[in-house]
This record gives structure tokens, C-alpha cells and sequence, in this order.
């Protein structure tokens, strides 16, 4: 079991005000700047979850550890595994935003109420998905979503992770008054 971050999460969200800001988390990975813009309208507490773990840290020098062309690229384990997380769960917001090209959703086990830190973001329309994972951003511009697919479009062994590691150099949160 990972060690468990909530405490770091939870203070570093002291001054997050969904009424007041909107929110984006930006990425700046070995392929690119991906800055993702947050729904907390449809799922507050992922946003919330993805913005503590991003001030702590949490996602600096992690590795995208599954890409499937056409599907989704996955990040957030810090194991680079797919089997970590953070010590603790998040209960599922679905949505009815359908999964599509930039859209960022929250990876879990089995269990709907298993989400931590990994997530993913859409290659394409995966229409399966839809009410089964939860959405809860998309990426910000064109640019953005271009980085994304070339994520996916790097060479992956036999279980999907990538030969050469494409990881999350640093993150940072953005606030912007409304």
C-alpha cells in the first residue's frame, strides 16, 4: 500500500474556491506542456483531489506507465506500475460528459469508489466509458491535446507501456478569478 498523502492534500486545498476561481492543472511532460481545464461543476471532489496532489507534488517525475493508441495514455502511479496511488480513495462523480478526444477521467480498480491518483486522458471517442469512469476536465487548447497524442503515439511493449519513458517533468496548479 502506497503511503497515504490525504493530510498533505487536504492542506494544501485550504485556499481552492471553486466559486471563486477556475482551475487548471498543467502537466509539463517530455513531450510537451499539457494544461488541462477542470470541471468541478460535475465532479468537484476529483478536481479537488487532482489540484492537492498536483500542489504537493504528487505527480512530479511520474512516468505515463499505459498507452493504447486510439484509447487513453494513464499517469499518476508512483510506482510507474499502475498498481499505486496515493494511500487513499476518492467515491465516483460519474457524468454524463462523454469520454472523447483531451477528456480527462480517473482511473480506478473494479470498484466504481476506488479512484486515487492515476488518471487518463482520451485518444478518441470511447463511447464505453461514458457513466463508468468519471470526468472531471479536458485539455485546455489544441496544443495541449496535441502533446496527448503524441504520448500516444509512442512504442509500447506487450502491456502497453511505453519502450522510452515519457513522464510529468513538473505540475503546477492554476487559479484564475472568474
Amino acid at each position: 500500500m502506497s503511503e497515504n498523502r490525504r493530510a498533505e492534500v487536504d492542506a494544501a486545498l485550504a485556499d481552492v474556491d471553486f466559486d471563486k476561481f477556475n482551475y487548471q492543472v498543467v502537466f509539463e511532460t517530455s513531450k510537451g506542456t499539457i494544461k488541462m481545464d477542470l470541471y468541478p461543476d460535475v465532479a468537484p471532489e476529483h478536481c479537488r483531489n487532482i489540484i492537492g496532489l498536483t500542489k504537493i507534488g504528487f505527480y512530479d517525475g511520474i512516468i505515463f506507465h499505459r498507452v493504447i493508441p486510439d484509447f487513453v495514455v494513464q499517469v499518476g502511479c508512483p510506482e510507474g506500475t499502475g498498481t499505486g496511488g496515493p494511500g487513499y480513495t476518492i467515491d465516483a462523480e460519474f457524468n454524463n460528459i462523454p469520454h472523447e478526444t483531451g477528456v480527462l477521467s480517473m482511473a480506478r480498480t473494479n470498484d466504481p469508489n476506488s479512484a486515487g491518483s492515476q488518471f487518463f486522458i482520451c485518444l478518441g471517442r470511447v463511447p464505453h466509458l461514458d457513466n463508468s469512469y468519471t470526468v472531471f476536465g479536458k485539455t485546455s487548447d489544441a496544443d495541449s491535446e496535441a502533446v496527448v497524442l503524441e504520448i500516444g503515439n509512442v512504442e509500447t511493449n506487450h502491456s502497453d507501456r511505453p519502450l522510452e519513458d515519457v513522464k510529468i517533468i513538473s505540475s503546477e496548479v492554476i487559479a484564475t478569478e472568474k
